[in-house]
C-alpha cells in the first residue's frame, strides 16, 4: 500500500511517538489556514464592498464563492491522492491556497476578487480531507482518536481568533491584509511539510471517473449555492434556492447509480456504505455538521442582531466554547479508548443539548453569565463529540480505503452543515415575519437547533461499543 503515509511498527498501547505528532503539527497548520480565512474574510466583506463601491448581494459572493470551490474540489481528494501521492497533493494544494490568498489581496474589483477567492477554495477544499486520511493512515484506527484529540485543539481556536485578527488588520491596515497574512503562514507550512511529510509514492493506474466528477460536482454545488442562498432572505419557494438545489438533487441521484453500477474506481466510492458502522458513522457526521454549521451561524448573528454587539465582541463572546471544546479534545482520546465511542458520543450530544438549552431562553433575556457557561457547556458536549465522530469513521474502513473515507465525510459533513444552516435562517425569517422580536425569533431557532441535536442521538446509539484493538 503506496498511497499514503505508512504506519510505523506498532507502539505499547496508544503511545504516540514524536514523529506522529510533529506530521500532525504540520497537516493541522494547513487546515487552520482554511478555517481562519472563512471567519476572517466575514470581517473585511463591509469594507470590500464600499472599497469596491459594489452591492452586498455582489460582494457575497467572495464567501459563496469560496463555499462553491470547496464542493467542486473536495471529491477528487482520493484519486488525487493515489494518483499524485499524499504529500504532493497535499503541498499543492496548500501552495495553491496561498497564492489565491496573494491574488487576493492584489484584486481591483469584486469580481477580480470573486474569481481569486475561488481558486483559493480550490487549495482549501483539499487540505482538510487528504490530511486527515494522511494522520489517520499513520497513526492507524487504534490511535487516531487520540490524535485527533490533541490536533484539534488549535483548530477550535481559529474560528474565534478570525473576527479578532480580521478586526485588527483592517482596523490597523486594510482589508488586503486579511488575505496577505495567508502569504507567510502558508510559506512556513509549506517549508514545514517538505521536512516533515513522508515521501509517498502514487499507486497510478487509477484513472479519473469523468463522469462521477462532471455529476458529483456541480451537484454538491447546486445544493450548496441552493442553501446558501436563504442566507441572502431568500424562502425555498424562490427560483434561485430551489432551482439550483433540485438540479443538485438529481445530479446527485445520477452519480448514486452511476457510482453503484460503475465496474471501475467511482470519484466516491458510495460502496463504502455497504458497512454497517461506516454508514453509521457517516449519518453521524452529517447531523453533527448540521448541529454545528448551523450554530456557528446563530450563535454570533444573536448578539450582533439581538445584543447589539459588533463582530469584534461578537467573536470575543464565543470564545467560552472555544474553551470547553479543547478542554473536552484534551480527553476524549483517552475517554474514548476507556469507554468506548458510544458513550463518549452519547454524553457529548447530551452536554451540547443542555448548553443549547440556555439559548431557547433568550426571548426572556436571561444573564449573560447563563449564557456563557451554556457556551461553556455546550463546547465541552461538541468537543466530546468531535472526537469518536471522526474515530468511527476512520475505524470502520480499511487503511488502504481512508482517502475515500476521508473525502465522503468532509462532503457529508459540509451538507449536513448547509442543510443545518438554510433551515435555521428560515425559521428565523418566517419569525421576523410572524412580527416576533429579534429574541423570539432567535429563541425559536434555538429550539430548532436542539432538535437538529436530539436527531443526532439515533445514527450514535449504533456507533460500537468499545474502540477496535
Amino acid at each position: 500500500m503506496s498511497t499514503s503515509v505508512r504506519a510505523n511498527t506498532a507502539p505499547p498501547r496508544d503511545r504516540l511517538e514524536p514523529e506522529i505528532l510533529k506530521l500532525g503539527a504540520v497537516l493541522v497548520l494547513g487546515t487552520i489556514l482554511a478555517v481562519l480565512d472563512s471567519t476572517i474574510v466575514n470581517v473585511g466583506i463591509e469594507s470590500i464592498r464600499r472599497d469596491f463601491d459594489s452591492s452586498l448581494a455582489t460582494v457575497q459572493w467572495i464567501s459563496t464563492g469560496y463555499l462553491l470551490a470547496f464542493a467542486l474540489v473536495a471529491p477528487v481528494s482520493g484519486w488525487a491522492t493515489n494518483r499524485f501521492g499524499a504529500k504532493t497533493t497535499w503541498m499543492v494544494s496548500v501552495a495553491c491556497f496561498v497564492l489565491g490568498s496573494a491574488l487576493c489581496g492584489m484584486a481591483w474589483s469584486a469580481g477580480s476578487l470573486i474569481l481569486f477567492r475561488v481558486l483559493q477554495g480550490i487549495g482549501g477544499g483539499l487540505i482538510q480531507p487528504i490530511g486527515q486520511s494522511m494522520i489517520a493512515q499513520a497513526a492507524g484506527p487504534q490511535r487516531i482518536g487520540r490524535v485527533m484529540s490533541l490536533l484539534i485543539i488549535p483548530l477550535t481556536f481559529a474560528p474565534a481568533l478570525g473576527p479578532v485578527v480580521g478586526g485588527v488588520l483592517i482596523g490597523t491596515l486594510s482589508w488586503q491584509w486579511i488575505f496577505y497574512v495567508n502569504i507567510p503562514l502558508g510559506a512556513i507550512t509549506l517549508l514545514l511539510a517538505a521536512r516533515v511529510l513522508p515521501a509517498s509514492e502514487p499507486e497510478g493506474g487509477q484513472k479519473l471517473d469523468v463522469l462521477g466528477l462532471l455529476l458529483i460536482s456541480p451537484g454538491l454545488a447546486g445544493l450548496i449555492y441552493g442553501f446558501s442562498e436563504t442566507g441572502n432572505g431568500r424562502g425555498f419557494e424562490d427560483t434561485a434556492v430551489h432551482a439550483p438545489i433540485a438540479l443538485g438533487a438529481l445530479l446527485l441521484i445520477a452519480y448514486a447509480v452511476h457510482a453503484l453500477r460503475s465496474k471501475g474506481t467511482p470519484v466516491l466510492d458510495l460502496r463504502l456504505f455497504a458497512r454497517k458502522a461506516f454508514s453509521n458513522a457517516v449519518l453521524t457526521s452529517f447531523l453533527v455538521g448540521a448541529a454545528l454549521f448551523s450554530s456557528m451561524f446563530l450563535l454570533p448573528l444573536y448578539y450582533q442582531q439581538a445584543r447589539g454587539e459588533d463582530p469584534l465582541h461578537a467573536g470575543l463572546l464565543l470564545i467560552p466554547q472555544d474553551i470547553g471544546i479543547a478542554v473536552a479534545m484534551f480527553f476524549a482520546g483517552r475517554l474514548t479508548g476507556r469507554f468506548g465511542l458510544r458513550a463518549v458520543m452519547l454524553t457529548g450530544i447530551a452536554l451540547s443539548m443542555a448548553g443549547t438549552l440556555a439559548y431557547t431562553q433568550v426571548g426572556s433575556d436571561p444573564s449573560g453569565l447563563l449564557l456563557t457557561g451554556g457556551l461553556f457547556v455546550r463546547g465541552i458536549g461538541l468537543g466530546a463529540a468531535m472526537n469518536p465522530m471522526i474515530t468511527a469513521v476512520f475505524q470502520s474502513v480499511e487503511r488502504h480505503q481512508m482517502p475515500q473515507a476521508a473525502g465522503i465525510n468532509n462532503v457529508v459533513h459540509r451538507i449536513g452543515g448547509s442543510l443545518g444552516t438554510a433551515t435555521l435562517v428560515i425559521v428565523l425569517q418566517h419569525q421576523s415575519a410572524a412580527g416576533d422580536s429579534a429574541a423570539d425569533g432567535f429563541a425559536t431557532a434555538f429550539w430548532w437547533a436542539l432538535g437538529v441535536s436530539a436527531l443526532t442521538l439515533l445514527p450514535a446509539l449504533a456507533l460500537p461499543g468499545k474502540s477496535r484493538g
